[in-house]
């Protein structure tokens, strides 16, 4: 079943390539209500998902929240070095044009993609519901992830031949990742700590990337509006799986 729904990440992640090499004006809708999504997830199911399961608590604090903040954290770090490796490479001097600093942020979407794929079967070992509501979210936010790994790929300068392969590659991660849970069952302790880490990465993404972008040239009440149906989306489903 993991596999099967991470198919549909498949499909979303391609559907976002194709979609970034025709931009159209609602553009910003869709990724407002992917952030709407993501919000929804992390904060209705992930975390309270987490919280049960990841033990007792760290010096005074839930073991799962402690691993949210670290994924959080751990997002943002990697964005900053990402960028870091931008600068150093020279991109801006040269009309931001850096095939190798275009392929390493799109190599690093792929890792993220599989990653994705590893939490979609981590939360269908959990529950139907829970790995249906995960799927979902990443579902929806994989269609950012292929229009942005596309369109970072072919920013730097990159061939369209090598940013269509990142692109396939990163839609092919889900399924992987997904697949890979099949081989193994991950301890209960262990599975909540992980849902809490990736719901901080899932947050960081929706907080610090998704969002801004979808407001970035739209400062529109209608993207406002399609991230509150996002979340609420989320709360209905969340009440439906119980």
């Amino acid at each position: 079943m993991a596999v099967f729904v991470a198919l549909g990440a498949f499909l979303m992640t391609l559907a976002g390539g194709w979609t970034a090499q025709r931009v159209t004006d609602r553009r910003h809708l869709v990724l407002g209500l992917a952030g709407g999504l993501m919000l929804g997830v992390v904060g209705l199911d992930l975390l309270p998902e987490a919280l049960e399961a990841a033990g007792g608590p760290v010096f005074g604090v839930p073991a799962a929240l402690l691993l949210f903040v670290a994924g959080f954290l751990v997002a943002h770090l990697v964005e900053r070095l990402l960028a870091v490796r931008q600068a150093a490479h020279g991109a801006e001097e040269v009309n931001g044009r850096a095939p190798q600093v275009g392929l390493t942020a799109a190599a690093a979407m792929v890792g993220h993609s599989l990653m994705d794929g590893v939490a979609i079967g981590a939360a269908f070992q959990v529950g139907q519901g829970m790995g249906l509501a995960v799927a979902l979210a990443v579902i929806a936010h994989d269609f950012a992830d292929g229009f942005n790994t596309y369109t970072i790929a072919s920013l730097y300068g990159n061939a369209r031949r090598k940013a269509l392969a990142m692109l396939f590659a990163d839609a092919v991660a889900p399924v992987v990742g997904a697949a890979s849970t099949l081989l193994f069952t991950i301890p209960e302790q262990l599975l909540g700590g992980y849902l809490g880490f990736f719901g901080g990465a899932l947050l960081y993404l929706a907080a610090a990337e998704i969002l801004p972008e979808a407001h970035h040239e739209h400062p529109a009440r209608s993207t406002v509006l399609c991230t509150i149906a996002g979340a609420a989306f989320i709360w209905l489903v969340v009440g439906i799986a119980d």
